[in-house]
């Protein structure tokens, strides 16, 4: 399956440029909103032809939530720089009227798309999480079990920040540092994340593992296609 994936929005609608027909998924790795230059208006209207997109193709389109978006969502938590007063009543109603257009984590085989990406150090304390056991069945990817945590009262490891990022845990998915998910990627998965801004999209490989990352759309109009 031909794959595009896109970085950081924060209100940007060069996505717009992209031809859907050509792909079989469309993947947007969250942030769509929060912006140094942007107004208000230009980010509401671009975050709903987004939503407007994936109703028009359910299936084609993944909305991935970063963490400029679940501050709104679940608003007054889990607030971070960028955070617009002005905006919140608008896109936390836009958030949670849409809610089930938008997942924490996306995997075709041993693809993982997310946000901020998975370390092994976070992904072992996701593990011990109580309510697996009762959430947990046989089929399961990492992605299953990550969505359905984030749809009970015990998401909090979700939202777990970085030391690199002002908090004091290692990174989840959302707030993984560049720093973590380098050095100390999920063994045995292939990960697409955003979050950490670099000049390129760039992939850092070992043999049995690897994170490329996408987050460049602040510099320059760039997508990310894999087949798989």
């Amino acid at each position: 399956m031909k794959h595009i994936v896109i970085g950081d929005i924060h209100g940007r609608d060069n996505w717009q440029e992209i031809n859907i027909k050509n792909y079989h998924k469309i993947i947007f790795i969250g942030d769509y909103v929060d912006s140094h230059t942007l107004s208000d208006h230009a980010i509401l209207e671009n975050f709903k032809k987004i939503i407007s997109l994936k109703k028009r193709h359910p299936e084609k389109v993944v909305l991935l939530l970063g963490n400029h978006d679940v501050q709104y969502m679940h608003f007054p938590r889990y607030q971070c720089s960028g955070f617009r007063p002005s905006m919140q009543p608008q896109l936390t109603t836009l958030f949670n009227k849409n809610r089930g257009l938008f997942q924490m984590a996306y995997q075709r085989g041993d693809h993982i798309f997310t946000h901020a990406g998975i370390t092994n150090s976070w992904h072992n304390e996701f593990l011990l999480l109580p309510i697996l056991k009762t959430l947990q069945t046989e089929n399961d990817t990492i992605s299953d079990l990550i969505n359905k945590v984030e749809n009970t009262t015990h998401r909090y490891l979700l939202y777990a920040t970085s030391i690199y990022r002002g908090g004091y845990s290692n990174g989840s998915f959302l707030w993984a540092d560049y720093k973590e998910t380098s050095v100390d990627m999920l063994n045995d998965y292939h990960q697409v994340v955003g979050h950490t801004q670099v000049p390129d999209i760039h992939t850092i490989s070992y043999s049995n593992k690897s994170v490329t990352f996408i987050d460049v759309l602040n510099d320059q109009t760039k997508f990310y296609e894999l087949d798989i």
